[in-house]
């Protein structure tokens, strides 16, 4: 089979129409925009050279359409790695170079090598402003892998290199000028690149998905389902590094376990999905109560936990009072009834080993405050004559 270049641009259009298909059942609409966006930029891409291939050659309309969808599909992959690798420059370039493209194209329509020049050059420009994002430094985002921008980088940078060649041979060697589907090597060369880019473009998408999909469920199994709180495993997790960092700089450390009073009364009474929002007002509450800094967690169904970095001794009846504060005003009015709990807290001693030394006797001052009547604070043994010579020295 011989590969002239009208065969390996019509290869090029079965492609594209084939990835436009294929994107959407594997990677799904779901949730992700990098991937919509990637999609979008398949369906552009086959879209602008269906119109620029299948019409007879010299429609005007359609071709200059097809050009401003072909140059959109490169503003779609640029939006598309952005939302991965959050923070590349050029969203300006790329949103407006397609309404250049066309205008520019539509306008010198008569003048074959400077509509060839015009087009050639605008979407070879973009395509390196877009090599060029992607290797920026990445500062945050799920999917900021380095293979799969340096693949499209090497494969896009090389597509835009011969589209600048095709656009200076329309714009100043016009005696070499090769039309769009002629036998000359740079035309072969940049169907061949093409073909090429196509396939790596939808490999580095792919890559790029995984990444944010792996990184999402990470992110989901730290997480409470109810409350969108941290869970047992993650507060223990972030607590090894609270301890570490509270003993190298000799910092106080405070941890305030909560529990819901009447929870089972609750459920039984005003139903499970009553039951259900008072666990999410709580948590919502407990969350927006905080300071900065301090990590939150549902550490078990009604119980949930702070730690507190760089408290002193007032901070965990501080945070108690507001949060007592918030219930009474929001639990009536969202909720229909009062919601109340009960506390206890305790502060990080030098021969803890673990989060769990220091919870042990956090859960043991919450069960004083259950049995001396419930809705109240308390503390472990000893810092209560602690807290009391702290406000008076103050």
């Amino acid at each position: 089979m011989r590969f002239d270049v009208p065969t390996l641009f019509s290869l090029m259009l079965i492609l594209s129409l084939a990835l436009a298909l294929l994107l959407p059942l594997l990677l799904g609409w779901g949730d992700s925009q990098g991937a919509r966006r990637a999609q979008l930029c398949a369906a552009a891409q086959a879209a602008g050279w269906a119109l620029l291939l299948l019409p007879p050659e010299g429609m005007r309309l359609t071709s200059t359409v097809a050009l401003g969808l072909l140059s959109g599909s490169v503003s779609l992959l640029w939006l598309a790695a952005d939302q991965w690798v959050p923070g590349r420059f050029g969203r300006w370039i790329h949103l407006g170079m397609p309404v250049l493209v066309m205008v520019g194209y539509g306008v010198g329509w008569d003048n074959y090598g400077l509509r060839l020049a015009w087009s050639n050059g605008c979407i070879g420009l973009q395509m390196l402003a877009l090599c060029a994002s992607l290797l920026q430094p990445v500062k945050r985002g799920p999917s900021g892998n380095l293979r799969w921008r340096l693949l499209l980088v090497v494969s896009m940078g090389l597509l835009a290199l011969l589209n600048l060649a095709r656009a200076y041979l329309a714009g100043f060697d016009t005696a070499h000028l090769p039309r769009f589907d002629a036998p000359h090597p740079l035309n072969m060369g940049f169907a061949v690149m093409a073909n090429i880019c196509v396939l790596t473009a939808a490999i580095a998408v792919l890559v790029a998905w995984r990444g944010e999909t792996e990184a999402e469920l990470r992110r989901l199994t730290q997480l409470d389902a109810a409350t969108g709180l941290a869970n047992r495993r993650a507060f223990q997790q972030r607590s090894v590094d609270m301890i570490s960092m509270a003993r190298r700089y000799a910092e106080p450390l405070m941890l305030l376990v909560m529990d819901l009073d009447g929870a089972k009364a609750i459920n039984a009474t005003h139903g499970e999905l009553k039951g259900d929002q008072a666990i999410t007002l709580f948590g919502r509450c407990l969350d927006e109560q905080k300071r900065l800094g301090d990590v939150v967690a549902r550490i078990d169904g009604q119980r949930f936990a702070v730690l507190m970095a760089r408290s002193d001794l007032v901070g965990p009846p501080a945070l108690d009072r507001r949060l007592r504060d918030a219930l009474l005003e929001l639990a009536p009015r969202e909720l229909g009834f009062t919601l109340g709990y009960s506390a206890g807290w305790a502060k990080l001693r030098n021969g803890d080993r673990n989060i769990e030394d220091l919870l042990h006797r956090a859960e043991a001052a919450l069960y004083a405050a259950k049995r001396q009547g419930k809705g109240r604070l308390c503390a472990e043994p000893g810092l209560e004559a602690e807290l009391s010579v702290a406000a008076t020295t103050v």
